[in-house]
C-alpha cells in the first residue's frame, strides 16, 4: 500500500559514486495526471510481481506516495509541494506518471522543474523495438539508440522574457547599447522597423516592439559531464559509438562548443577507451585520408569507441534511413527532445517509450512516462501503460535489480507477440485482442511465469513438460474469477523430490504448486501451509520425500466464469486460502484470497474516481 507518511523501509544511499540499494528501498511514486492513475495502478502490479518472483520474496519495493501536478494543487495549492522535491531528494531514486503543465502560461513545466531542482542533467532515453509491436517503417528492428539528452541548459533552461514586458525590453536595450552589431541582426527589433514592413503591407503603423527573448546557455562543464556519462555508458555496456548531435554549423558558440567540448573532453578522459573523428581529422591533416582511415580502422578493430558527430537536422534524417549507423547519442537538451520523440514513432509511439532523468554524481534518479496526460481516456482503464512499465524497468536496472527488469521485457515482449494489446496496438494489429489496461497487466505478469517456466525447464528436469500452462486468452467479466485469476499454473509430478520442488517455489517467489495426476490420483495441489504443516511442525527432513507424500488431493476447483461472491463462499467454506481454477477438468489459473483483496481495493478507487469525475 502506497503512503504519505514515512513509510518502514530503508533509503538508497551512494558510496564512492556507486549506489546502495537495501531488500527493502522506499520508492517515491507520482502517479500521474489524467490517465495517471489507471497506468499507475497497473504498473506497479507489474513492478511488485517482477521483484517478488525475480527473488522469491527476498525484496520488496516500500512504495511512498508524493504530490505532483492536478492531484497536489487539489490537495494543497500547490502544483509541486516543497515536500515532494525533499522526498525525492531524500530517497535518490523515484517514479512518476505524466502530468499536466499548462501550454503558454500558469505554472512552469513540473518535468523541467523537478530536473533542475535535482540537477538531473541527463534525460535518458533508450529506443528499440519490441517484437510485433506496429511500426510505420519497414525495419524497426534496426532502431536501437540511446539518447544522453543534456537536462539542465540550452533553452528549457527557462531565461525567457514576454514580448513587450520591461525585462524584454531591458534585454533589448542592452543589446542595442552593448553590441549594436548583433542587434541589428534582431528583424523587428525596433519600432521603426516593424512600422516600415507594416506600410509595406499597407496596414497602420503601431509605433511598438514586441519581441520574445530566450538565452540559450551551453556551458563546458555542462557538455562535459553529459558526454561522459554517454561515453560511460558505451564502455559498460559495450556499445560501439557515441554521436554528438548538434547545430553548430549555424550556432557556433553554443552548439558548436557542444561538439568541440564533447571531442577534447572524450579524448582527454577517455583516451584509452575511445577515438575520435577530431583525431581523424588531425591525422589526415598531416598524413592524408588514407592514413587517418587506416588509423581509425586500426583502433575500432582494437575494441575502442567512435566518438563521431552530427548535425542536428541531417541526424533526424538519418535516423530513417540509416538507423544502424546509430548507437549511443549525446546532444544538447532541445535537439534531445526532437530527436527522442522522433524515434520514438519509429518503434512505436511514445505509448512505449520510457526515460530516465539522472545525476550520476549524487545518485538522484526519477523514472517517468514520456507521454502526456491524455484527460479524456482518464478513469477509463483503456490507455497503454507501456511507457510507464519500461521506465520501470530502467529503474530497477539502475538499482541494479537486473533479473527484476528483464523478467518485465521478456514478459512485455511475450505479451505483444501473442498480439495482446491495448487500443492504440490493436487498432493497427491484424488479430490482436484488444484488453483494459489493467488487462494487459494481468496477461503480462502470468507471462511472467511461461517465462520462467521456460528458464527453468532448462536446467531442471523435476518438473513436467508442461511447467507453464498455456495463457488463457478468454476475456472475463471484471469481477469474475477468470479476471482475477493468476492465468498460468506451474505443476509438477508427484514424484519430484521436495527439495527440489520447495528450492523451486522459494527462488520464484511462488505460494504454491499444482501436482500432476500419476496413478489414477486426481489432480492435486503443495502448498507453503502443506510444508510448514506436514514438515517444519513435524520436524521432518525432506531429502528423500517427494512431493506426493504432502500434497492434498483432490484439488478443490472452480470455473472461471463464477463471480467472486461464489469463489469467496467457496474459500469460507473450506477454509482455505487459494483456488485451482479449472477449464475442461484442466488447471488454467489459480485465485487467492489476496487477489480478491486486491480487486475490492482498486474497485473503490477507480469507483471513488468515477464519482469524482462526475461531480465536477
Amino acid at each position: 500500500m502506497a503512503t504519505r507518511t514515512a513509510p518502514e523501509g530503508e533509503i538508497i544511499s551512494i558510496k564512492d559514486g556507486k549506489l546502495v540499494v537495501p531488500d527493502r528501498p522506499i520508492i517515491p511514486f507520482v502517479e500521474g495526471d489524467g490517465t495517471g492513475p489507471d497506468i499507475w495502478r497497473a504498473s506497479v502490479r507489474v513492478f511488485d510481481a517482477a521483484v517478488e518472483k525475480a527473488y522469491g520474496g527476498k525484496r520488496k519495493i516500500v512504495w511512498h506516495e508524493v504530490l505532483a501536478g492536478e492531484k497536489a494543487f487539489r490537495e494543497t495549492g500547490n502544483w509541486l509541494p516543497d515536500e515532494t522535491v525533499e522526498a525525492f531528494q531524500k530517497y535518490l531514486v523515484g517514479i512518476k506518471g505524466p502530468l499536466t503543465t499548462p501550454v503558454g502560461g500558469g505554472i512552469r513545466s513540473l518535468n523541467v522543474a523537478l530536473r533542475q531542482l535535482l540537477d538531473l542533467y541527463v534525460c535518458l532515453r533508450p529506443v528499440r523495438h519490441f517484437r510485433g509491436v506496429p511500426s510505420p517503417v519497414k525495419h524497426p528492428e534496426k532502431v536501437d539508440m540511446v539518447i544522453f539528452r543534456e537536462n539542465t541548459e540550452d533553452l528549457y533552461a527557462g531565461i525567457e522574457y514576454r514580448a513587450g514586458t520591461p525585462e524584454a525590453q531591458k534585454v533589448l536595450e542592452f543589446l542595442r547599447t552593448a553590441f549594436p552589431r548583433d542587434f541589428e541582426k534582431i528583424r523587428f527589433g525596433t519600432a521603426e522597423k516593424t512600422d516600415a514592413f507594416l506600410r509595406m503591407l499597407g496596414a497602420n503603423p503601431e509605433g511598438k516592439v514586441e519581441v520574445g527573448v530566450g538565452i540559450k546557455p551551453i556551458s563546458r562543464v555542462g557538455t562535459e559531464r553529459l558526454v561522459g556519462a554517454a561515453i560511460q555508458y558505451a564502455i559498460q555496456f559495450k556499445r560501439k559509438s557515441v554521436t554528438l548531435v548538434h547545430k553548430g554549423n549555424i550556432q557556433k558558440f553554443s552548439e558548436g562548443a557542444f561538439r568541440d567540448w564533447g571531442y577534447e573532453y572524450a579524448e582527454r578522459s577517455f583516451g584509452d577507451y575511445v577515438y575520435t573523428w577530431s583525431q581523424w581529422e588531425r591525422t589526415r591533416a598531416v598524413q592524408g585520408e588514407a592514413a587517418a582511415n587506416a588509423e581509425q580502422a586500426e583502433a575500432l578493430k582494437a575494441g575502442r569507441i567512435l566518438i563521431k558527430d552530427a548535425i542536428a537536422d541531417i541526424t533526424l534524417q538519418q535516423v530513417l534511413t540509416r538507423p544502424d549507423e546509430f548507437d549511443v547519442i549525446a546532444t544538447p537538451n532541445l535537439n534531445g527532445d526532437y530527436l527522442s520523440d522522433a524515434l520514438a514513432a519509429q518503434v512505436g509511439g511514445i505509448g512505449i517509450a520510457p526515460g530516465g532523468n539522472i545525476n550520476y554524481v549524487t545518485g538522484h534518479a526519477i523514472f517517468e512516462a514520456t507521454h502526456g496526460t491524455a484527460p479524456k481516456y482518464a478513469n477509463l482503464d483503456k490507455v497503454n501503460p507501456g511507457s510507464v512499465i519500461l521506465s520501470g524497468d530502467m529503474m530497477l536496472r539502475y538499482m541494479g535489480w537486473i533479473e527484476a527488469a528483464d523478467l518485465i521485457v521478456a514478459a512485455l515482449e511475450r505479451t505483444v507477440q501473442q498480439k495482446v494489446v491495448t487500443y492504440d496496438f490493436a487498432r493497427l494489429m491484424e488479430g490482436a485482442r484488444e484488453v483494459r489496461t489493467s488487462e494487459f497487466a494481468d496477461a503480462l505478469i502470468a507471462n511472467m511465469d511461461r517465462v520462467i517456466g521456460d528458464e527453468h525447464r532448462a536446467g531442471h528436469d523435476i518438473v513436467s513438460p508442461d511447467l507453464v500452462r498455456p495463457v488463457e486468452h478468454e476475456t472475463f467479466p471484471r469481477a469474475t474469477v477468470g479476471a482475477l485469476m493468476t492465468r498460468n499454473v506451474v505443476s509438477v509430478a508427484g514424484n519430484a523430490p521436495l527439495s527440489d520442488t520447495t528450492h523451486l517455489m522459494r527462488s520464484r517467489g511462488i505460494t504454491s504448486v499444482v501436482v500432476e495426476p500419476t496413478d489414477g490420483k486426481d489432480w492435486g495441489i503443495m502448498t507453503m501451509r502443506d510444508v510448514l504443516k506436514k514438515v517444519v511442525r513435524d520436524d521432518v527432513r525432506v531429502n528423500g520425500m517427494t512431493v506426493d507424500q504432502i500434497a492434498t488431493r483432490p484439488l478443490i476447483t472452480i470455473s472461471p466464469e463464477k463471480t467472486l461472491a461464489e469463489c469467496a463462499a467457496l474459500m469460507l467454506e473450506k477454509n482455505i486460502r487459494r483456488v485451482v481454477v479449472v477449464r475442461d477438468g484442466v488447471p488454467v489459473g489459480i485465485i487467492s484470497e489476496t487477489d480478491i483483496f486486491r480487486y475490492v481495493e482498486e474497485r473503490d478507487v477507480v469507483e471513488e474516481a468515477a464519482h469524482g469525475v462526475q461531480g465536477r
